[in-house]
């Protein structure tokens, strides 16, 4: 079995250390090198390339976006970012994200030790999702998922699935897009593209709390839509798009002619919170033939038996392309379950949106 070789960039001895117990005790994960700043990495580099680079963002001597920047122009490489979860850290996190990263890892400022122990099956996916990722679609991409949990639970716990058709068809539709590991470019890629006037749109992205709201802020500052972190009981309205927020579900309702979403607490389904097969599910309870499903780029299979729901409340359905996802993992299982009525390319989704 060929093992996956990892190249741990960090300046705290603490998380070096734990990283390395963690990767050394994984069957398929090989540490290449642990290094304290990207100085000291490139040296690791001359002599041997890694399939992954964990990245931590705020090191001496050189930022992690400059290293992460130079990497992808020299020999673009899947690299997963260890940062700390902080409005601070968020921002910059998100350029690592626009620079091409593929996956964020969270650490908290104390209790360091403990959470990489804990966290370490959330760290192990996230090396094996970047591990599989596109890499010839790392430089125009990249995501973050939050797998979190060992239990796999479903959209039953937080809501019933529809029965039957939500209602007669109306002119005012609404698109729900769900989409993990490579989301973020995939998103920016498909909001730039949309004229002010659209249909309003529900998203959910993998990823942890803290950082949807300064990713959502920095697509509404390029968009001619408005975009932001969605609230309790915001309304979906045309030229509005909502990003469900780190941490929560988001489910869509619907209140005499208005529609609304709900920002509720609950356990993760699918491994994740937000969740795909959540969103999905009440579009399809709610709005039935009038929304748009869209599966995108990420790893797993969250969202898949949604969008089928979708589908069979009457929902058109979209799949994005495996030649353009980072990770092909999510539209391929709602592909599998013939879930989606159109397979479209990356370039070609903001048409779907439109209803095109």
């Amino acid at each position: 079995m060929k093992k996956i070789r990892v190249l741990v960039v960090d300046d705290s001895a603490v998380v070096r250390q734990v990283l390395q117990a963690i990767l050394e005790s994984t069957p398929d994960i090989q540490l290449m090198a642990a290094a304290s700043d990207p100085i000291f990495a490139m040296d690791k580099l001359a002599r041997e390339w890694p399939d992954v680079i964990v990245l931590d963002v705020e090191m001496p001597r050189m930022d992690g976006i400059t290293f992460l920047k130079k990497i992808m122009a020299e020999r673009p490489t899947p690299v997963v970012i260890c940062s700390s979860l902080t409005e601070k850290g968020a921002e910059t996190t998100l350029q690592a994200l626009s620079a091409g990263a593929v996956e964020i890892i969270t650490k908290p400022k104390v209790g360091l030790k403990n959470f990489l122990l804990e966290s370490s099956a959330e760290l192990i996916g996230a090396i094996r999702a970047a591990a599989n990722a596109n890499v010839k679609n790392l430089g125009k991409r990249v995501a973050a998922p939050r797998v979190e949990s060992a239990g796999k639970l479903s959209a039953d716990v937080i809501l019933s699935a529809a029965h039957g058709h939500a209602m007669p068809q109306t002119t005012e539709r609404i698109v729900a897009i769900g989409t993990s590991t490579g989301g973020t470019q995939a998103l920016e890629a498909v909001l730039t593209a949309l004229p002010r006037v659209c249909p309003g749109i529900v998203i959910v992205q993998h990823m942890p709390e803290k950082f949807t709201a300064a990713f959502a802020e920095r697509l509404n500052s390029i968009s001619q839509i408005e975009v932001r972190e969605a609230r309790h009981n915001d309304r979906v309205l045309p030229g509005l798009a909502l990003i469900a927020p780190g941490g929560k579900h988001m489910l869509l309702t619907r209140s005499g002619a208005y529609y609304h979403v709900q920002v509720v607490d609950g356990p993760q389904v699918n491994r994740h919170r937000p969740s795909v097969d959540v969103l999905f599910r009440s579009v399809a309870k709610f709005a039935g033939k009038n929304a748009s499903g869209i599966i995108m780029t990420g790893m797993g299979d969250d969202g898949a038996r949604g969008l089928k729901e979708m589908l069979d409340a009457g929902a058109t359905t979209v799949a994005q392309d495996e030649a353009s996802c980072v990770v092909f993992g999510m539209p391929k299982e709602a592909i599998k379950l013939g879930a989606a009525k159109r397979i479209l390319p990356l370039h070609e989704i903001h048409l779907a949106v439109m209803g095109k």
